[in-house]
């Protein structure tokens, strides 16, 4: 693999350098489960135990303007009805997330970003699954929501089949973007998820459809990546360090090293370009969702992503194994480096750490998981089909990499 490896990568169910908060033997507000162990790395926000068909997904969180914590996830699986509408589940913590209790569940809400915006907490995402684009705001810190209902309170796209994940909603040039996918079945090819972006004035009511502006959606092609590329998506919008905003999207590959492709976004038309030659680097972590932020202090990009981290998975597709979480970092957004391992386990069928939104606070990393782990049923249906939600607080980030022996 073209990555550097900064610290030691000892799988255990937790790793000590990382000063993870471990959950309390008690159960806090908001879990399914009638009792839940506390070796569970992290704080347990919710549960949902295998048999009930319903596992949980799309992590996000988000800080109120008075410091309280907010954090969602929705439904899937089987027994869910994210086919005909997404249910997200919304969760707030007073005490620096020690302890959480669930403040509303939002019917008609799927694959969501949290985010505040001028003082307005927001869920920005879809309906369903491959549904429409739809955005509620909250003026009481998620306890109640508005309903998207029409162009003019929400619903922005009238036709579905739009495809995201939690991921950041970025300020740039005046205007609020973020990415999403779009299905296109007549493209037949690359996984038909076509990549483009949202955009909307930062000043604008950013419930009315009519401020919001997409760019071009771009196809892929199965024959990128010497004929191994099997899909983009859910990209992040990044600023580099030039001030040109990209697209880095997740790639789905079959071999190692894992990949990311940056897309290039022209703002001020709103136009998607690629360019398969040079526009794929080497991302550890790349085969499963990430989200990347910029840290002005250290002047660097930082990553939390779901890693390979044993040769012995080589085998295997990398977007199937999950169960190590690693911090990394960039400086150029093409170089990345594993800075430090945060979580892992030994198992990687019925274990994962994946889908992990996070935010900067202060000097630490904030961070809530999609985490699939041993409860007192049968544990997780499997590494992908999480049983649990998890707060985590990895303080002093940036000295997680003192320990570097290469990279940049």
């Amino acid at each position: 693999m073209n990555f550097s490896v900064c610290c030691s990568r000892r799988l255990a169910c937790t790793f000590l350098s990382a000063q993870i908060i471990h959950a309390t033997p008690a159960l806090q507000a908001g879990q399914r489960s009638a009792e839940v162990p506390n070796r569970v790395p992290g704080v347990i926000i919710d549960h949902s135990a295998a048999f009930s068909g319903i596992f949980i997904g799309s992590p996000s969180l988000a800080v109120l303007s008075n410091g309280d914590l907010i954090a969602s996830h929705d439904e899937f699986g089987p027994l869910s009805s994210e086919a005909r509408s997404g249910i997200t589940h919304v969760f707030g913590s007073t005490d620096a997330g020690s302890t959480w209790r669930k403040v509303s569940t939002v019917r008609g809400q799927y694959w969501s970003t949290l985010f505040v915006h001028r003082g307005a907490l927001y869920l920005l995402g879809t309906d369903r699954h491959l549904g429409n684009v739809v955005i509620r705001r909250s003026s009481d810190g998620g306890l109640s929501w508005t309903s998207p209902m029409t162009s003019a309170v929400g619903l922005l796209s009238s036709t579905a089949g739009y495809h995201c994940a939690p991921v950041p909603v970025l300020e740039y040039g005046g205007r609020l973007w973020r990415a999403f996918e779009r299905r296109d079945t007549q493209q037949g090819s690359g996984g038909s998820l076509c990549a483009g972006m949202l955009s909307a004035p930062a000043e604008s009511d950013l419930l009315n459809a009519t401020n919001w502006t997409a760019t071009n959606f771009l196809p892929g092609k199965t024959n990128w990546l010497s004929g191994t590329f099997g899909g983009w998506l859910e990209g992040n919008a990044v600023v580099t360090g030039d001030g040109e905003l990209l697209d880095i999207l997740r790639v789905d590959t079959s071999g190692l090293p894992e990949k990311a492709a940056l897309v290039h976004v022209t703002a001020n038309v709103g136009v998607f370009s690629f360019d398969p030659s040079t526009g794929f680097i080497d991302f550890p972590g790349g085969a499963k969702k990430f989200t990347i932020r910029y840290d002005s202090v250290s002047q660097r990009f930082w990553s939390v992503a779901s890693i390979v981290a044993e040769p012995s998975q080589a085998s295997k597709p990398p977007s199937s194994i999950r169960n190590t979480l690693a911090l990394t970092c960039s400086s150029d957004l093409t170089k990345w480096a594993v800075c430090c391992v945060l979580l892992g386990h030994p198992d990687a069928d019925k274990h994962g750490f994946q889908y992990v939104d996070w935010l900067f606070q202060g000097e630490d990393i904030i961070a809530v998981c999609r985490t699939a782990y041993d409860d007192e049923g049968s544990g997780a249906h499997s590494y992908h089909d999480a049983n649990f939600l998890t707060f985590h607080r990895w303080r002093n980030f940036r000295k997680l990499t003192s320990n570097r022996t290469g990279g940049i």
